[in-house]
């Protein structure tokens, strides 16, 4: 079932004028059903998207009761975001006024749609941003674990924002290894408006390595928003492809970022009939074999660890020894033993959350 429900995802998402298939699916679902079909749209955050789509295609071709529903989702969902994006604003206020740049990480790539929390990253002090947070905002610290010891994140809790806001600080990457990339993030961003609120952004060339570091190096699974987020940068000519390649060259995680565009490609042939036009020096060589190997997991389309993930991190270990950044490496190094604990832990309590 939850292989369907991703599918129309997609396919409203992606093609929302094509999609009188995914509005006779809905259409046809339980009131159960119809709840996890929302749950699993917002878990891809493209909540927004799919069900404006189907509100405008459910005008003259479905019942008031559907109709209904689509309604409700959609003003739940737009409200909750008002909510957020004024939060924000006043966090990136303050910190223009501590005169520290702000960047929003991922969480506004999905407009009209929201990640689940508020991702940002500042090359302001540690403690500074802590003091910031809880003599500013109000703001509760949530405990780190190891993982967010590592990687140097913060998450904070404020009043009355439903989302939780991680503030990366420094460093990018799953152990903290990325701050020369992290540089890139402050001195490449650039203004953009969303409504009447303006907020500082990665360049797209930045914001297809943040997709890759968190989809390819670690979390190993792919939302809807991830294939319909890139497919709209690469499709409106927005992603300078030789930048992109340079600054992934230098950072170690080029195979990474080529597997994440062509997977990408792929998916979007699946329901366009043409894959991305993404350049010969990506393409070249592909042959579909990440693509065919991913599997429903969750509410997830996923990865195996093995033999890509692995194979990933002893590309980028080995480059980076090679390169003699030998800090990063050491950080890169602590991965298995962290991933190791992550597992006995869960094993043992049924959660992670203490390592990762």
């Amino acid at each position: 079932m939850t292989e369907k429900y991703l599918e129309a995802l997609a396919s409203l998402t992606l093609r929302p004028e094509r999609s009188m298939d995914a509005l006779s699916y809905v259409s046809g679902l339980s009131e159960e059903q119809r709840s996890k079909f929302v749950a699993i749209a917002n878990s891809n955050h493209v909540v927004v998207r799919a069900f404006r789509a189907l509100r405008q295609l459910s005008k003259k071709n479905a019942p008031c009761e559907i109709r209904h529903w689509v309604e409700h989702v959609l003003t739940k969902s737009e409200s909750e975001i008002v909510v957020a994006l004024d939060h924000l604003e006043k966090i990136d206020a303050l910190f223009e006024n501590e005169s520290s740049p702000l960047v929003v990480l991922k969480s506004l790539d999905h407009w009209p749609d929201i990640g689940n929390d508020l991702d940002l990253y500042t090359c302001m002090p540690e403690e500074a941003v802590r003091e910031l947070f809880t003599s500013k905002l109000n703001a509760r610290l949530k405990p780190q674990s190891w993982g967010d010891r590592l990687a140097k994140k913060l998450n904070f809790v404020i009043p009355e924002l439903p989302k939780d806001v991680e503030v990366h600080v420094g460093r990018l990457g799953q152990t903290g290894e990325h701050v020369r990339l992290a540089e890139r993030f402050i001195s490449r961003s650039r203004k953009v408006s969303f409504g009447d609120h303006t907020f500082r952004l990665p360049a797209p060339e930045e914001r297809v390595l943040a997709a890759t570091l968190q989809r390819m190096y670690r979390h190993l699974f792919f939302r809807v928003a991830d294939i319909a987020n890139t497919a709209r940068m690469v499709d409106a000519g927005e992603i300078d492809f030789a930048e992109l390649e340079s600054a992934a060259r230098q950072n170690h995680v080029w195979p990474g970022v080529r597997d994440y565009l062509n997977i990408i490609s792929d998916r979007v042939a699946s329901f366009r009939s043409t894959s991305l036009n993404l350049p010969a020096s990506i393409r070249a060589g592909w042959r579909n074999e990440h693509s065919s190997r991913m599997f429903v997991g969750g509410r997830f389309l996923r990865l195996p660890i093995v033999p890509l993930g692995t194979s990933l991190y002893a590309s980028q270990l080995g480059s980076t020894v090679l390169d003699g950044e030998f800090k990063s490496a050491f950080r890169l190094g602590l991965l298995p033993p962290l991933a190791a604990a992550a597992m006995v832990a869960f094993k043992l309590t049924g959660s992670n959350k203490g390592v990762w």
